[in-house]
């Protein structure tokens, strides 16, 4: 008999997988219980609604993929290899999770995000700020603001992830670091 837990893991598994493939708005949670083998009662006493459904998923990957790229960081490193660095854990969270990075960027600008989940956004684009702030100092990247730098190298990756997920590209590591020195090159002084 599969305990609450199990059955809450079951829901979010769907969840997933349907807000992946459906978005959030055309995802009803009827069909989540369907796919995840519960009773639709099992959904509301487990999330108090969809939203806070969505809001759960994006805050255990978002928060995934945050200690991913910042347990251990070598804050003492040249900015060339915390570029290199950062950019490799990226990609080894894309190829070891190309399906919760898809929800993470199909649903990060979406108005049903909480306080919760747009705090982790913001701590991990502070963190990047941070990063580009202390590169700049050193003279290692462009004299531009951060966050602009940021979103260009963030858009390339997103890019070439979005085109091995539609089968444009193959996704490998090779792939991701010629995409990685091509962006360094992009955002060096």
């Amino acid at each position: 008999m599969p305990t609450e837990e199990s059955k809450v893991e079951s829901i979010l598994k769907a969840a997933l997988e349907l807000f992946v493939e459906r978005g959030f708005h055309g995802t009803p949670v009827p069909l989540i219980a369907e796919r995840a083998a519960v009773g639709a009662g099992t959904i509301d006493r487990s999330f108090a609604s969809k939203e806070a459904l969505v809001n759960a998923l994006y805050q255990r990957w978002k928060q995934t993929i945050a200690r991913q790229l910042v347990t251990e960081f070598p804050v003492d490193r040249p900015p060339r290899e915390q570029f290199r660095i950062i950019w490799e854990r990226m990609a080894e969270f894309a190829l070891s999770h190309p399906r919760e990075l898809s929800f993470l960027e199909l649903h990060h600008h979406g108005s049903y995000l909480d306080k919760e989940s747009l705090a982790i956004e913001h701590s991990i684009v502070e963190f990047g700020a941070g990063m580009v702030r202390r590169a700049q100092k050193a003279q290692a990247v462009k004299k531009a603001d951060p966050v602009l730098l940021i979103e260009l190298v963030l858009g390339a990756f997103l890019g070439v992830f979005r085109a091995g997920v539609e089968g444009r590209l193959k996704l490998t590591k090779p792939l991701f670091m010629t995409c990685e020195q091509c962006c360094w090159e992009a955002i060096r002084a």
